[in-house]
């Protein structure tokens, strides 16, 4: 892909994220509830004054035109609003929780990644074999099963019965950690502190398997899938014929190829698992992006929502043009 074809993917995300910021700022504004009524809460000795100076002060008072112009006016001055509820920037909001979504992120890309592939793999060499049936019906299971579900069960069987794992939280209550990346693992590992290494560990394992469930399923079902196709390329044969170990035609051949459709799989699931974590962060109580983003629906926090959902969409957007980007330069009989 020519820098032309990258510059003018990026400049066609423009109309998309305006698009997709219109539609969640009309949505947020036509759903049932008022957040000012929220914010007072169910006291009746509130009066019609402070009502109207609240209203004023979050410029709920103006018209929906109005609103609007001054959002996308705040927006171009990279002002993405004040959160109704926590009276903060939400940009120093989505950037005190991002580093807890990407870590979740990254470790249940891991776990997909470690756990997919291999299965793909094995999967397609014993083609038919009672293995492959088990692995293949185990992916549908995964794809299948709902988190919030999964994530339940997980914490019943292994925090609640078996008391191996926390039940919520990213680290133990009373265990500090140097701030450096803000991704807890990292900065433990980089300090040197093990025993907050040990209780981050432990607080990502269920979240991270939580999430990264279907995404190991879809891995594994497309390694499968092409690596079967590889197995019967000519090159392959010819890789056989010349007497090389099984294993090595394996790894040093077939997977090599085998992988580019899984290479882009795997970053379109970053984007997935980056933006479609909100169940799994409330389940498990994780501090992170999504959790926030559920905690400002329910409580109509307008400029929270509209930023959380503007970051989620620039997230899908720039993973899919890397993907494009990376796929082309893996294959390169494809062009855009």
């Amino acid at each position: 892909m020519s820098w032309i074809k990258i510059v003018e993917r990026i400049l066609l995300t423009i109309p998309v994220m305006f698009g997709i910021t219109l539609i969640v700022f009309l949505f947020m504004r036509f759903t049932p509830g008022d957040p000012v009524d929220l914010m007072m809460g169910s006291d009746g000795n509130v009066s019609e004054s402070e009502i109207a100076a609240l209203k004023e002060q979050y410029n709920l008072d103006a018209s929906i035109p109005v609103q609007l112009y001054d959002y996308f006016t705040g927006i171009l001055t990279g002002d993405f609003g004040e959160s109704f509820t926590k009276s903060k920037p939400v940009l120093d909001l989505i950037v005190e929780t991002l580093p807890a979504t990407i870590e979740l992120a990254l470790m249940a890309v891991l776990f997909s990644v470690l756990i997919g592939i291999p299965i793909g793999v094995y999967s397609a060499v014993k083609q038919n074999s009672l293995i492959d049936r088990l692995s293949m019906g185990g992916s549908f299971f995964g794809i299948s099963v709902p988190p919030f579900w999964l994530g339940i069960v997980l914490i019943f069987i292994f925090s609640v019965h078996l008391g191996w794992t926390p039940v919520k939280g990213r680290v133990d209550f009373g265990i500090e950690i140097q701030r450096i990346t803000g991704l807890n693992l990292v900065d433990s590992f980089i300090t040197g502190n093990w025993s907050a290494f040990k209780s981050s560990f432990m607080h990502l394992v269920l979240p991270a398997i939580t999430l990264g469930a279907a995404t190991s399923s879809v891995i594994a079902r497309v390694t499968r899938s092409t690596m079967l196709e590889v197995l019967r390329a000519d090159y392959v044969t010819l890789a056989r014929a010349k007497g090389l170990k099984e294993s090595h035609v394996i790894i040093k051949h077939a997977l090599r190829n085998g992988l580019i459709p899984t290479v882009t799989v795997i970053g379109l699931e970053i984007g997935i698992l980056l933006g479609g974590n909100m169940i799994v962060e409330t389940v498990f109580g994780w501090p992170g992006l999504g959790r926030l983003a559920v905690e400002a629906i329910f409580s109509r926090d307008y400029p929270l929502v509209q930023g959380v959902v503007m970051f989620y969409a620039f997230t899908f957007v720039m993973a899919n043009l890397l993907v494009d980007t990376l796929y082309t330069y893996l294959n390169p009989k494809i062009g855009m």
